[in-house]
């Protein structure tokens, strides 16, 4: 059956094979690869460090085929980056008939000098002085003497450069900046208030600011005060605003001096922004606040949201490869449009819509859609009732515990993904309900609410966020959180127009929007004073700016081309997928009239083995089972192979021969029937922020059950923890926090509970009343599994005993079999037993005293 079984999986990947080839002629594919040019190494001289140190920048010129003139394109990299991050995009530049030059700013990698953060002084100056060095080049194309038809193209940091280096000098033919600032006060420092306008600076970005600091200070060097290359004045400055959450009037000066934002109205080329909607370092609030001050100075501005952003991966919430394709093309069509015509025009590029956005790919489509919503009529606004009373919530003393909503990085840390229950921690929150959709909807740009703060303090920060609601549960929409800060007057009422993270948002018919209010937020340095506030709706509904754009791209998965060899390949999948699925159901429905003769089994190991590379046997051969009703004691000394078996047995781990059968399945990691299973294995890991109470909700929470499922009474009498219930966890003792891990193990009430050395740091008293409660658990028909070193408890708590050594099996049986009788206890019988593994048999003259001291020489540890 294996064997047919397999020949069927073969060729199920073989049709698989030919409808993925049926998928790619259509789907927009990933760039091709692109063939790296040889590039002609470049050095720059530009202006000096203020104590006089001569700097020079390292670049690298890449030129067209053919011996003609081209337009030129300057490629700026982002913050800790260098010259070779460029090198993909200037080939293909270069291969598009462009003269591209790839250099590295001052202060990273072989350039000189230090790290000024886009300083005009400075980096913006430098730009300059590389304008100047392509204009030198026969092979650019002039409009003048010493101006060059060029384009400043950068992401990140490389886009403020962009952005201030076209505005300083008025050679700049065309821009392109993606992911980048329009104002870094606002932007490590927002505050997301209708009126605020980056005036009333919010929060500090402590994440992302940790992250900026740490980036800059790995080369720190003796006398440099920590800062590696960074100006060692604006690093002081930050490492300030980073200890104290407070940005001082020096340091919003220098952020505001070194944002493109002051020098927006100088810019006469044209301006394509690129933003990212799960961008938490820059939102597309900063390019929005860029983009109107464009358009108030007549410059001719695109704006374009994709998915991703700094802190996501393309495989995850990033845009796909088909999306980062698409914007790489429209990025081509805009460098042509806007250098290779007879000079600059007012006019966009065709092809090129004023603003176009992204929505998160639904499932099953290879590309998320892109809309063009230029036309004027494709905006209106919407509004939802809201459903919520007024509520209380606390900002903690010392601002921890923090809520959870967001992560930096978040993607490269995935186990770490924020819960709704991380997010909305008791006491600190208070959520609003929209009535359902009665239409499907698409939202591009920032929702609204009116809320009214009676606060204690004489300032309110509250965090904002935008969630879906789907039954019990809910989803975040966009990794997105905006911050509020607010002026108070203790006991008197404050009202505010809170504005959600701005993006775009796919709403179906019947949905339901949660707005989360929440005093704390982890990625933001919030204040540390102990504040009530008192929160209701000022207005009783949510302002959502719909819109109704025209759809760029199309989420299709096949062409007419293509349909043909699709359809056919999906009918041949289906043929083998059904063939297969009767075939396991065959296997099956075998497999489970074979356990059918026996019921009660609720778990069996069968032969399980696990080799480490050292050759080391942990587990050689292990065999055992356990039924209903019993209470079944693991035990060997350290090093048996105990925790090892059951990680295997509950599919932690991959065994290297054997099986786990549990209900009469083979156990798979991921199986649907270790959802009868509840374990506590190497000790319980919690939220150390979050209460005991707080953590045992985020666990069943994340099961999708019913919390009516749960069964939390029962679980919070096993932890008997009282008050420190609803204590952070990292307040509590080792014992404590394994008290809660067993009652978190028995959530649910599962069939099957395995407990790895459960007494570990219970005091005698504790020990004793879990015993009773173990032994209920299993009269009702369940099973347990214990594995300890603590052979009395064991005796007088398991009705079963599996005695391990070396990782094999010694003996197994009821305790009354083993010969525990009388005056002879389990201890005794589990050191004969493990002695006589060892070769340490007992003789007949042998004296009990001497015969007492062998054995300790094998007690379990």
């Amino acid at each position: 059956m294996k064997r047919r079984l397999g020949r069927g999986m073969l060729a199920a990947l073989l049709v698989l094979g030919v409808l993925w080839a049926a998928l790619t002629v259509s789907a927009p594919r990933e760039a091709a690869a692109v063939a790296l040019r040889q590039a002609t190494a470049l050095r720059i001289d530009v202006g000096p460090e203020p104590g006089g140190e001569a700097v020079t920048l390292d670049a690298d010129l890449y030129l067209p085929n053919g011996r003609g003139q081209a337009p030129a394109v300057v490629l700026a990299h982002g913050f800790g980056g260098s010259k070779s991050d460029s090198r993909r995009d200037a080939s293909r530049l270069a291969a598009l008939g462009y003269v591209v030059l790839a250099y590295t700013s001052r202060g990273f990698a072989t350039s000189g000098g230090r790290v000024h953060l886009i300083d005009p002084t400075y980096e913006v100056a430098d730009a300059s002085r590389v304008l100047d060095t392509l204009a030198r080049q026969p092979r650019v194309l002039l409009d003048g003497r010493n101006d060059p038809r060029v384009a400043l193209v950068g992401t990140s940091y490389g886009g403020a450069l962009a952005l201030m280096g076209a505005a300083a000098d008025p050679r700049v033919d065309s821009v392109v900046a993606t992911a980048t600032w329009n104002d870094l006060a606002s932007a490590f420092f927002p505050s997301f208030t209708a009126t605020s306008s980056g005036a009333v600076l919010g929060p500090y970005k402590q994440l992302w600011g940790a992250n900026f600091l740490l980036g800059s200070m790995g080369t720190a060097s003796p006398g440099a005060a920590g800062c590696g290359r960074f100006d060692n004045t604006t690093c002081r400055l930050f490492v300030a605003a980073a200890e104290s959450g407070v940005a001082s009037p020096e340091l919003r000066k220098v952020l505001h001096r070194n944002s493109p934002r002051p020098t927006l109205r100088q810019i006469k080329a044209p301006v394509y922004l690129i933003q990212g909607m799960g961008d938490t370092l820059f939102g597309i609030d900063q390019s929005e606040a860029t983009a109107d001050a464009l358009r108030a100075a007549g410059t001719p501005v695109a704006v374009r949201w994709i998915n991703g952003g700094h802190d996501t991966a393309p495989s995850k919430t990033g845009p796909s490869a088909a999306e980062r394709t698409q914007v790489e093309q429209s990025v081509d069509r805009w460098l042509a449009g806007t250098l290779r015509g007879a000079g600059r025009s007012s006019a966009l590029p065709q092809g090129i819509p004023t603003f176009a956005y992204a929505v998160a790919p639904r499932r099953g489509q290879s590309v998320a859609p892109t809309y063009d919503e230029s036309r004027e009529d494709s905006r209106r606004d919407m509004t939802l009732p809201l459903t919520g009373r007024e509520g209380t919530i606390v900002n903690p003393p010392g601002g921890v515990p923090a809520a959870i909503t967001t992560i930096p990085g978040g993607d490269a840390l995935a186990g770490l993904a924020p819960t709704y229950s991380l997010a909305a921690l008791p006491g600190q929150h208070l959520a609003f309900d929209t009535s359902p959709t009665t239409q499907s909807i698409t939202i591009a740009g920032s929702p609204s609410v009116r809320v009214a703060v009676t606060s204690t303090g004489r300032e309110v920060t509250l965090f904002a966020s935008l969630w879906q609601v789907q039954g019990n549960s809910a989803r975040l929409l966009r990794p997105l959180v905006a911050p509020v800060r607010v002026a108070a007057t203790p006991g008197q009422e404050s009202v505010v127009t809170v504005d959600l993270p701005p993006a775009s948002y796919q709403l179906a018919k019947g949905t339901t929007l949660r707005i989360l209010l929440s005093a704390t937020d982890s990625g933001f340095r919030g204040s540390n004073q102990t504040r009530v506030d008192t929160i209701h709706l000022a207005q009783p509904d949510i302002t959502l700016p719909v819109t109704d754009g025209t759809a760029l791209t199309t989420p299709a998965l096949l062409d007419r081309e293509a349909r043909w060899i699709g359809g056919l390949a999906l009918l041949a999948l289906l043929a083998v997928a059904g063939w297969a699925f009767v075939a396991r159901r065959v296997r099956s429905r075998r497999e489970t009239d074979e356990s059918a003769n026996d019921p009660d089994e609720m778990i069996r190991v069968d032969g399980l083995r696990k080799t480490y590379g050292d050759g080391h046997h942990a587990v050689d051969g292990v065999t055992w089972s356990a039924r209903r009703g019993q209470v079944v004691g693991l035990l060997g000394p350290n090093g048996a192979g105990k925790t090892t078996t059951l990680r295997m047995a509950v599919g932690l781990i991959h065994p290297d021969a054997g099986e786990t059968r549990i209900l009469g399945r083979r156990v798979q990691p991921g199986d649907p029937v270790l959802s009868h299973v509840g374990a506590l294995i190497e000790g319980p890991g919690f939220v150390p922020h979050l209460t005991g109470r707080a953590n045992l909700h985020a666990y069943w929470a994340a099961t999708g059950r019913p919390s009516s499922e749960a069964g939390f009474d029962e679980a919070l009498d096993v932890a008997a923890l009282g008050g420190a219930l609803d204590r952070p966890v990292k307040s509590y003792s080792h014992g404590m926090k394994q008290r809660l891990g067993i009652a978190q193990a028995m959530l649910g009430r599962p069939e099957l509970l395995i407990l790895d050395e459960p007494t570990n740091g219970l005091d005698p008293p504790q020990i004793a009343a879990l015993r009773p409660i173990l032994q209920r658990y299993a009269a009702t028909g369940r099973t347990v599994v214990v594995s300890s070193h603590l052979l009395a408890e064991v005796e007088q708590t398991c009705s079963h005993v599996v005695v391990m050594h070396a990782g094999k099996v010694l003996v197994a049986g009821a305790v009354s079999d083993l010969g525990v009788a009388g005056d002879r206890h389990l201890e005794e019988v589990f050191l004969e037993t493990i002695a006589g593994a060892a070769g340490l048999t007992s003789r007949p003259d042998e004296d009990p005293e001497a015969r007492g001291e062998r054995l300790r020489q094998v007690r379990a540890r």
